[in-house]
């Protein structure tokens, strides 16, 4: 009997050839992509999971608010904090401090660059990366221990036992020597803590001299609470650390009159669990993947299947009423609802089981390009892992009853005396067939303008001034390649003798993204007094404080409002600062040059020599902030600017790129252009709009192939009607009219469901940017008419076909 079911199942899909193909490249692109979309989903909740005790490690950052009442947040902390908390707090079991670099790792005249971050002793007590070789308890019990990973030990070391090995680790431009005391394993790629090498956080270049300041924030803490302690007790017991050892941040919010935070608190230490911080978008030190992002894959997934499954429905039933016939045969020979159901289905098991085989091929050829595309690092492990599959099969029998289910389920119940009669009839024809339709296009108009949407964002944040010219300027990261406060200079010199070359500076902080992927900020909060002899009036000042070389303001296009730029035939401009317009605002004055700041009574007055127009050193997503700029030749000046009148810029380019060979020929030369680097501020939001581009071809391509397929069986059922209505001396176009003013009035009825649905999503998408474009209505209108005119093309075809075939052929079947 199954034998017997199966070769009706493939003869009838072989006779109807058209709509099999349908069902099944539907089916195939639908699972294909849905597949690849959900294991990019997956993949991204994965991060930090794989932890032993994850639940119970927190990554800890500040929350206040501003005069506005705003919510602000900072995951920047001090070193004395960790101490603290270890020895006062018993319900945090293990404590580490965590910060970012890049250096150089040397080991018998052979010089390694790696990624080498500064943490305390309870690191590997915090996180359970697996430990290769060494005690976990002693692996950074001294200042002067290393552990590598496994790929910086055999990078180094090849087959030669590390442990107890001496390598040098060049630290503010000194080669400091250490002793290999562990080996752990590589980080997993779904990690958001990275390295190659681990040493303590005392050898941090900056460390003595803010080793005991509690207004110096520059790195992130990380807690491992013990397992009777919920995150809510913990940071209520903050609390009183907040009040012993940051008292003073408290009196200096009220004084600048800042408002209460969410919590009622002027300032409040909270705690965001591990398995948030890839998903942290508040703090800046996360990954900045929005969990809304993941949660759109996830949606546009499922709209896709969504799409493929109900033009499989429609297809399956309208075919299930030309073949009515049979079902009525079958039923008086015996044949029960449950024999027809199983029948039914089995036929569209058949349909979904090639489809998924095929759609599995087509991820698996096209998982290269979906990588690159969309910067992901998926593998065929990633589908291999039990709960994904688990979840797929699942999914997959739930589709395959609902899609090829319902139309077994009614056919089943069809009149056994009307089927043979040639009278059955539906009480609402095409009420479930129109309303899918709807639903279908719906879904496409929705996907077509979130695409526009995201379009104009984008193209809004790339044309937006950004306060200096990015183009001709190539930014070089130093590293610890060359000495911080020589190294700009040294450039200057080298490349003084080209022409093409118009000036050279340095800055504390990259422009955009560079190629090494370091990102930083720096926050000064003091009191700023109009009147020197009034003490009791003053302004409270928060900004951005950015180090720099001289020439700074012609070497990045800024524009000067008042005084000058550094310059070194000024002595004095070593204490010097350069202020942005809206720093004059906070400090409530007209004109700034002249004025003096004391943000840190260590260093004294200092003077404001010049005042420039506002500029975005980050992102346009985070509201802009001011700026002070300092000329300090002992400062850490981390990146070199050039700016090049040489309009070949791939010319430019490799002159920079020798000169750093030059100085540094054992280095890696990560020097990239500005505007490339701003680019790449909009890589998440460039992703998105691909991904939306993608689903809403593939939802247009799905919903015309099921157009497609209903028009022709719709245009089959009224062959005869046509034929008549053409003897009668009806036109081509009437005829036309005739059929495809149905669909478009479906289509109307989609684009009046889908358009408050788009507007609401994407002005809650836009509330996440600082700087955002209007939603404007010919946006949400230009959807609409490109809805109509892709349905009139896809019928029209078969309405025109339909309207020019011979009347005779048509009625003559009678």
């Amino acid at each position: 009997m199954i034998k017997n079911y199966l070769k009706i199942a493939f003869r009838k899909l072989w006779k109807n050839k058209v709509h099999t193909a349908i069902n099944m490249v539907g089916l195939a692109v639908a699972f294909g992509s849905s597949i690849l979309l959900y294991l990019t989903a997956s993949y991204e909740f994965s991060y930090d999971t794989f932890h032993k005790d994850a639940d119970r490690v927190y990554c800890l950052y500040f929350n206040t608010a501003d005069k506005g009442g705003k919510q602000e947040y900072s995951a920047a902390m001090a070193y004395p904090l960790t101490p603290v908390l270890k020895t006062e707090y018993p319900e945090v079991e293990a404590v580490t401090s965590y910060s970012w670099g890049a250096g150089e790792l040397t080991y018998q005249e052979k010089k390694f660059e790696k990624t080498i971050q500064t943490v305390d002793a309870d690191f590997l007590k915090v996180f359970s990366f697996p430990l290769l070789k060494g005690n976990m308890n002693t692996a950074l019990a001294d200042k002067n221990n290393i552990v590598i990973s496994r790929t910086t030990a055999e990078n180094i070391f090849g087959k030669e036992e590390p442990i107890g090995k001496q390598v040098l680790v060049t630290l503010s431009n000194e080669k400091v020597p250490f002793i290999v005391t562990a080996v752990i394993d590589d980080a997993p790629k779904n990690s958001t803590v990275r390295y190659d090498a681990l040493i303590r956080t005392e050898k941090n270049p900056g460390y003595e001299p803010i080793k005991d300041r509690w207004t110096s924030q520059n790195h992130q803490v990380y807690v491992k609470l013990a397992a009777n302690t919920t995150q809510a007790s913990a940071e209520k017991r903050f609390e009183s650390l907040v009040n012993k050892y940051m008292k003073t941040s408290e009196e200096d919010a009220k004084k600048a009159g800042r408002l209460k935070n969410a919590r009622g608190q002027y300032l409040s230490l909270l705690m965001m669990p591990l398995k948030e911080v890839h998903f942290d978008e508040i703090t800046g030190w996360g990954s900045g993947v929005s969990k809304n992002y993941i949660y759109t894959l996830l949606t546009i997934a499922l709209l896709i299947v969504l799409i493929a499954s109900i033009n499989f429905i429609n297809l399956t039933i309208a075919k299930s009423f030309t073949q009515a016939k049979e079902v009525g045969v079958r039923k008086s020979l015996g044949a029960n609802k449950g024999q027809l159901f199983l029948q039914g289905w089995g036929e569209a098991l058949l349909v979904c089981v090639v489809a998924l085989i095929a759609g599995l091929g087509m991820a698996y050829a096209f998982l290269p390009q979906f990588n690159k595309l969309f910067d992901s690092s998926l593998s065929i492990d990633n589908f291999l892992i039990p709960d994904n599959l688990i979840i797929s099969l699942i999914s997959f029998i739930l589709i395959t009853l609902i899609a090829g289910g319902y139309p077994a389920f009614v056919s089943s119940r069809f009149n056994i005396v009307q089927v043979l009669k040639g009278k059955l009839t539906r009480k609402k024809p095409g009420v479930l067939r129109n309303s899918l339709i709807i639903v279908q296009f719906s879904i496409s108009c929705i996907l077509i303008s979130c695409t526009l949407v995201i379009f104009t964002q984008l193209k809004y944040l790339r044309n937006k001034p950004l306060g200096y010219s990015k183009e001709q300027v190539i930014s070089v990261p130093i590293g610890n390649a060359l000495n911080n406060q020589t190294a700009v200079q040294q450039f200057r010199n080298e490349l003084s003798k080209y022409p093409g070359i118009e000036s050279v500076s340095g800055s504390q902080i990259n422009f955009g993204n560079g190629l090494d992927g370091s990102s930083s900020r720096s926050t000064y909060g003091f009191d700023y007094y109009p009147n020197a002899s009034d003490t009791k009036n003053s302004k409270s000042i928060l900004t951005d404080w950015v180090r720099v070389d001289y020439d700074f303001i012609k070497t990045m296009g800024i524009k000067t409002i008042e005084g000058r730029d550094f310059s070194p035939s000024y002595g004095t401009d070593s204490t010097a600062l350069i202020v942005t317009e809206s720093m004059l605002k906070q400090m409530g004055e007209k004109q700034g040059v002249d004025k003096f700041l004391m943000p840190d009574s260590s260093v004294g007055k200092q003077k404001i020599i010049g005042v420039i127009a506002d500029f975005n050193l980050y992102s346009l997503r985070r509201e802009n902030r001011t700026i002070t700029l300092e000329m300090a030749p002992k400062g850490r000046v981390n990146y070199i600017l050039i700016r090049t009148g040489n309009q070949n810029l791939a010319e430019s380019m490799d002159l920079v790129k020798n000169t750093w060979k030059k100085l540094v020929p054992n280095q890696e030369f990560k020097g990239s252009f500005i505007n490339e680097n701003v680019d790449r501020w909009f890589n998440k939001e460039e992703r998105l709009s691909q991904i939306f581009s993608l689903a809403a071809g593939i939802a247009i391509m799905l919903s015309c192939m099921g157009l497609f397929a209903v028009a022709l069986m719709i245009i089959e059922q009224r062959t005869k009607e046509i034929g008549v209505r053409k003897v009668l001396g009806a036109s081509i176009g009437s005829i036309v009219n005739l059929i495809s003013v149905d669909f478009l009035k479906m289509v109307g009825i989609a684009f009046v469901i889908a358009t408050p649905v788009a507007y609401y999503a994407m002005q809650k998408w836009l509330q996440d940017f600082a700087n955002r474009t209007d939603l404007n209505w010919w946006i949400f209108a230009l959807a609409g008419i490109l809805l109509v005119v892709i349905a009139l093309l896809t019928v029209s075809y078969q309405s025109i076909r339909a309207a020019l075939m011979n009347p005779v052929k048509s009625l003559k079947t009678e």
